[in-house]
């Protein structure tokens, strides 16, 4: 017995060395006592991938097998909603944006809506055959005025509604699983494997090209409110950027909860807490910076993983399930 203790002694002081090295880690986090999000029932079975609105109260959800649903109270309901498409291809509408009544929406293969009135109608917009890629993001710059980017990393810019695309960014990032924009016109994708990132600032000729910080996989990045950097990478890893001018300096990784579901989007409410979300429900937020986590019960309750969480220039916010799950912020 004693040999076995002094044998296990030095085991255990290695074990807790690894575990505070790696950051904050807990296998357990306490259940908040309510909760800001309501369930919304779809009548569908598609994964939702993006949501935006053309006034306070109307707008739309777009996702796979040719998902399009309207709003009129804010998101609270949504009803399905024909597009006049091509009959058998299943389009995956990707990516939609909003400036007042003019609308676009980007989808695969090959697909380019504009609306200028709310949605009502849709034009399907022909994009040049030599397009670097699929559309994978859409942003409304202004009237008539908007931002293609496409699956790997080429981004495009029109001034007349969509007629012709002048390429602001001809030099692809190579095949992405991950792009965002930041408002300032700043992007960041992650590569298709996950093993390295890169950062273009408007202006830039070419990508910047980073390596992924640890040897955990990176899963998605974006901005955080003050337009530094975050990062979710496999492991159920969170990390920050602490200088939005230096993108390859990392604070430790903080992994909120081992549950064996890794996280899969990160956002932040308009009351400045965190939210993170993944696989089997799990829906976490931080009102502390990342420091200590709860978890939200209606996302426990929640059999679906959360792939997507939208907080919107107005204050709304959703948090996007695969098989029609959806969940609306109520503040």
């Amino acid at each position: 017995m004693t040999v076995t203790l002094r044998f296990l002694k030095p085991l255990f002081s290695l074990l807790a060395v690894l575990l505070l090295s790696t950051g904050c880690v807990t296998t357990g986090l306490p259940l908040a006592s309510g909760s800001p999000w309501t369930p919304v029932p779809l009548a569908t079975s598609a994964n939702p991938l993006d949501v935006a609105f053309s006034d306070a109260t109307h707008g739309f959800l777009v996702g796979s097998n040719r998902l399009v649903m309207e709003s009129n109270d804010g998101g609270a309901s949504w009803e399905s909603r024909s597009l006049d498409l091509p009959e058998g291809e299943n389009f995956r509408l990707i990516s939609i944006d909003f400036r007042g009544d003019e609308g676009w929406i980007a989808g695969q293969p090959g697909l380019l809506l504009h609306s200028t009135d709310a949605g009502q109608h849709w034009t399907r917009l022909l994009l040049d055959t030599k397009l670097p890629g699929e559309p994978f993001l859409i942003t409304a710059t202004a009237a008539q005025t908007a931002e293609l980017a496409t699956d790997v990393g080429a981004v495009y810019r029109s001034s007349d509604g969509g007629k012709n695309w002048q390429a602001e960014l001809g030099d692809a990032a190579g095949a992405v699983r991950d792009l965002r924009r930041n408002a300032d016109g700043r992007y960041v994708s992650v590569s298709s494997l996950g093993n390295f990132f890169s950062t273009w600032n408007p202006g830039e000729a070419t990508w910047q090209v980073h390596q992924r910080v640890s040897s955990q996989r990176v899963q998605t990045m974006g901005f955080q409110p003050d337009g530094q950097l975050w990062m979710v990478s496999r492991g159920a890893q969170l990390r920050f950027n602490p200088d939005g001018q230096k993108p390859e300096d990392w604070g430790k990784p903080v992994i909120p909860i081992t549950n064996g579901y890794g996280y899969l989007d990160m956002a932040w409410d308009p009351q400045g807490q965190i939210w993170t979300g993944g696989g089997n429900g799990t829906l976490l937020v931080s009102g502390d910076g990342g420091s200590s986590w709860q978890k939200d019960p209606v996302g426990a309750a929640t059999p679906s993983n959360f792939t997507r969480l939208l907080f919107l220039p107005d204050g709304k916010g959703f948090a996007l399930g695969e098989r029609g799950s959806l969940l609306r912020w109520l503040g």
